[in-house]
């Protein structure tokens, strides 16, 4: 059975259990993987059906399934670009005043895979995806890009290589000449145009935005409709400053998973650098994070082996004073207890298992609103 055939499989189970808005995404993942503009018809034609019914769910499931059985006879062309795309090797960047220095950094990133870039503020995220993406130089170390097709020009590697800053530019006119826009500007055929524009529309739940104006957008939707715009030009490298600033809780997993799908897409996967400052949801969905402290990063540093024995390393949210936590977890080998005002992060010897912590909290019947094992999470070196 082949990837696309496997994803297929994956979606009809989705519908099966209703997880319907879930399932529609990642079908919608699987008919952009077959480039058939009649399947991108039909599932536009599916989107308008299910925003105008929305209360009719069996019924969309029921056309959802008939629409995957089609999509899962396409035979769909894997993309096997296996080495790298970009290569950053001791990538240093200092300024005149010397008040702030980054690097060196080295990393290699390969198509399909999701790189966190996590750090406190004034730490270099955003001055090191600005190199990255060639918009600033480094003072010292070297960068290189392996796209599919040569790249001649600026103009090619702006196409193959796209950073999008946390305050995006305003869009004059409206938003679907703007997106038809970008696919005439890029050679793509006439009559594929408005098809592909609306399934990017559909794809990332712009469906009832697309014809309000860029002023009546919540920071949330102008992030997604740069998204849009972005993946129409079919990038090889896409670098998000802070894209989840701003979101609610909820909206933030759903950008991330969208995010993830899109990057893994069986014909033309990208490789995706994001920085942000939600580190358990970006950690979720990342290949590997990268945590800077003062501009520094150090990949061996940050790098946990799971078949090493690490100290145990808690947060805790609790109504619970200090001198009640000390009482209970003293006899599990506790090193320290660390309060900041709000969380408190407990520390244990490596002989400790969180599930024995566990059940101590839970036999003192103390009111726990949080707790966390982030022995292996970059927020360890936060409150470190």
């Amino acid at each position: 059975m082949t990837k696309h055939e496997l994803r297929v499989q994956e979606v009809m189970h989705f519908f099966d259990n209703k997880d319907i808005l879930l399932g529609f995404r990642k079908m919608l993942d699987c008919v952009i993987d077959t480039q058939d503009m009649s399947l991108y018809q039909e599932a536009i034609a599916l989107t308008d059906w299910k925003e105008k019914n929305p209360t009719q769910t069996d019924a969309f499931i029921t056309k959802a399934k008939e629409l995957l059985v089609k999509v899962g006879k396409v035979a769909v062309a894997e993309n096997n670009h296996t080495s790298f795309v970009l290569q950053a090797k001791d990538i240093t960047k200092s300024y005149g005043s010397q008040k702030f220095s980054l690097g060196p950094i080295s990393l290699t990133l390969s198509k399909g895979q999701v790189f966190g870039l996590v750090g406190e503020n004034g730490n270099g995220k955003t001055t090191l995806l600005r190199i990255l993406a060639k918009e600033i130089a480094q003072t010292q170390g070297t960068l290189d890009y392996s796209f599919t097709n040569k790249v001649n020009n600026t103009y090619d590697l702006r196409t193959k290589l796209i950073y999008i800053p946390q305050r995006t530019d305003k869009w004059y006119g409206s938003l679907m000449d703007n997106l038809r826009f970008v696919l005439a500007n890029y050679g793509e055929k006439p009559e594929e145009i408005e098809t592909r524009v609306l399934l990017m529309v559909a794809r990332l739940g712009l469906w009832n935005y697309k014809h309000l104006k860029w002023s009546e957008l919540s920071s949330g939707y102008k992030m997604r409709f740069e998204l849009a715009r972005t993946l129409l030009r079919k990038p090889e490298i896409l670098l998000l400053d802070e894209p989840l600033a701003n979101l609610d809780v909820l909206a933030q997993q759903i950008i991330l998973e969208d995010l993830k799908a899109i990057a893994n897409s069986i014909n033309n996967p990208i490789a995706l650098i994001l920085s942000s400052q939600q580190l358990y949801e970006v950690e979720k969905i990342s290949d590997k994070v990268i945590f800077l402290k003062n501009g520094k990063y150090n990949e061996a540093a940050n790098t946990v082996d799971e078949t090493e024995e690490k100290p145990l390393i808690i947060e805790i949210d609790t109504d619970a004073n200090r001198d009640v936590l000390l009482n209970i977890l003293s006899p599990y080998a506790l090193d320290k207890l660390t309060y900041n005002g709000g969380i408190y992060t407990a520390y244990f010897a490596t002989s400790t298992r969180f599930s024995s912590v566990i059940i101590a909290l839970g036999q003192a019947e103390i009111n726990l609103i949080y707790i966390r094992d982030i022995s292996a999470s970059t927020r360890r070196f936060f409150v470190n």
